[in-house]
């Protein structure tokens, strides 16, 4: 993941950021399960889904959704967007009683490349593209201590 530019100060790049470590790591594990033979795969895709589709829909429903809006990098949303759909149509859909695990494999490869599109292309380019009223709608307010 990418310490240089700056962008994980902004708070959601930064829960983003934790969460790609999260999956990256979960994909992890699941592809030695399925290399070595050992442990539980399925348990392990059912973990990394868990941790996927929320990610997902922060991301699509959140600061695409304003890139959009912005108009800069619409095309490089839409094709996270579609990566987005190929992988969870590959990982969403496994059938459990006969796992195509070579799909999985290569569903993991393309998850690897979509992060590191996220971390080291998008994430830099929409800390310039979005203005700071907009990352301030972002950023979940926290709660003010009563006085």
């Amino acid at each position: 993941m990418c310490n240089y530019c700056g962008c994980r100060e902004f708070p959601l790049i930064g829960r983003l950021t934790i969460e790609h470590e999260a999956i990256a790591n979960a994909a992890g594990r699941l592809r030695a399960a399925i290399t070595s033979g050992t442990g539980h795969p399925v348990a392990l895709l059912d973990e990394l889904l868990a941790l996927l589709i929320p990610h997902t829909d922060t991301e699509e429903r959140g600061l695409f959704v304003e890139l959009r809006a912005e108009g800069s990098l619409t095309e490089a949303v839409d094709q996270l967007c579609d990566e987005h759909d190929d992988i969870h149509g590959v990982l969403g859909t496994v059938d459990r009683a006969a796992p195509d695990w070579a799909a999985v494999l290569a569903a993991l490869d393309r998850l690897h490349r979509h992060i590191d599109n996220e971390e080291h292309g998008l994430f830099p380019a929409a800390v310039i593209a979005l203005p700071i009223p907009v990352w301030d709608r972002l950023t979940p307010q926290r709660p003010t201590a009563a006085a």
